[in-house]
């Protein structure tokens, strides 16, 4: 299950290796549909740090970010991001860009 992380932990959190961060709202319907396969993934991919971050509870990380569109995952890989994926996308496409940062 993937982390939900805040403004207290969000920095050390993501600092170390590959992490995939997503960002979502509650109200989001792409974002429900998103979970269940983010959810998968941090099951299959040991190697890689999944977190979430909540927009609504979260508004100084989401505007660092410049996140406008939920969901939206950004790779991050020793705390610099080195991908953003925007919308609802299919798990391989997902797989596979978090894979070029292994």
């Amino acid at each position: 299950m993937a982390q939900i992380l805040n403004n207290d932990n969000f920095n050390s959190s993501i600092e170390n290796g590959v992490c995939v961060v997503d960002f979502f709202a509650t109200w989001c319907g792409p974002c429900k549909m998103l979970a269940p396969v983010f959810e998968e993934l941090s099951g299959e991919m040991e190697e890689v740090n999944f977190f979430k971050v909540d927009v609504d509870q979260a508004l100084d990380i989401a505007r660092k970010y410049a996140i406008t569109t939920v969901p939206t995952m950004i790779i991050f890989k020793d705390g610099e991001v080195v991908d953003k994926m925007i919308g609802f996308l299919p798990k391989e496409h997902i797989k596979s860009k978090i894979q070029a940062q292994l």
